[in-house]
């Protein structure tokens, strides 16, 4: 299944607006040049904000994800010709040897069920070259960020260029732990229409991530701190042998 706000086309055509701010993608640019990587793999790619910035610079980008209106949105954007788009999972990949496979923002932990995770795992395994790298980021279950998630929190009104204001905001609809759910909603004040999107994440100890690498073939060579968000992501980096 696939979260309204990403498979739903007038949600996916908004997404970008409603979160303008990506600084977190920084970090990725950052270890792209530190990697060297010339070849990267974006996994769960979205609207395709970091695969585009990504070719940009020049690198090869091939970006996948499961929601076919994201896909399109991404696909339209300036300079989409220059990505290989794939509407799919890391479990349906061509060959590809790629030098850095990443997970950004809240990809990982939106892979929720056991067999859907380690699935994903194998295929960015599979499509690294040997000695590439996987960098995903995940949230430390002690900062309980979904503690933040309530309407009186995020409540914004966004002005998007040819569409008008749209509404927004975010309850806490469930915590049965490692899951969290939430429900955005999103009022169209040019219509009145409203639309809402569940989403479900699954929050993974440190350790039990690093036991998830180490069983796919992975070295975990380093878990560091988001530079955005110090104390509260473990960034993992992993290496193919």
């Amino acid at each position: 299944m696939v979260d309204a706000c990403f498979g739903h086309p007038r949600l996916a055509a908004v997404y970008d607006p409603l979160d303008p701010d990506r600084g977190d993608l920084d970090a990725y640019l950052r270890m792209v040049r530190e990697f060297g990587a010339r070849r990267v793999l974006d996994i769960g790619c979205g609207t395709g904000v970091f695969a585009l910035l990504l070719a940009g610079r020049g690198v090869e980008v091939v970006g996948v994800d499961p929601a076919p209106a994201s896909v399109e949105v991404a696909r339209a954007k300036p300079g989409g010709g220059r990505v290989r788009w794939i509407h799919g999972d890391a479990t349906q990949l061509p060959p590809l040897r790629v030098d850095l496979a990443t997970m950004t923002a809240n990809v990982a932990q939106a892979v929720v069920g056991p067999r859907d995770w380690q699935g994903t795992l194998r295929g960015a395994f599979g499509a690294l070259r040997p000695g590439g790298r996987l960098v995903f980021e995940t949230r430390d279950p002690a900062a309980r960020a979904w503690q933040e998630w309530t309407r009186g929190r995020s409540h914004r009104v966004t002005d998007v260029p040819g569409v008008g204001p749209v509404e927004s905001w975010v309850d806490l609809t469930g915590v049965r732990w490692p899951l969290v759910s939430f429900r955005w909603t999103y009022v169209f004040a040019a219509d009145g229409q409203v639309l809402t999107s569940d989403s479900t994440l699954r929050f993974r100890e440190r350790e039990e991530v690093e036991r998830d690498l180490a069983a796919h073939g992975f070295v975990v060579e380093e878990v560091r701190d988001a530079p955005d968000r110090p104390g509260q992501e473990f960034v993992f980096v992993a290496r193919r042998p």
